[in-house]
């Protein structure tokens, strides 16, 4: 809960978001598969399978109520980043692959 406050607050100015930095605060890439996959469920709030850019924007609500919305640019960088197959929005292995590269 520690880290999750310290990476949120890290990120708190806008357009200051960097995901690669962030999931690495907040232990993500050390966590487990499945562990990623339930982060991944939380992200996905319609649980339509895909985290789409609507939801990326509260990625850091999904974390903590505290958190900001992202802004426009930031999202958008972070839907580019995760989505590999252009299809607009992050399935579960491109959110594990994310993760992973970070």
């Amino acid at each position: 809960a520690e880290d999750i406050k310290k990476a949120v607050g890290a990120f708190s100015a806008a357009e200051s978001f960097n995901y690669k930095k962030f999931f690495e605060m907040v232990g993500l890439k050390k966590k487990s598969p499945e562990d990623v996959k339930k982060v991944f469920h939380i992200l996905d709030k319609d649980q339509s399978g895909f985290i789409e850019e609507e939801e990326l924007k509260f990625v850091l609500k999904g974390f903590t109520p505290e958190g900001r919305d992202l802004s426009d640019k930031e999202t958008k960088a972070l839907l580019a980043a995760g989505d590999k197959d252009g299809d607009g929005k992050i399935g579960a292995d491109e959110f594990a692959t994310m993760v992973a590269e970070s």
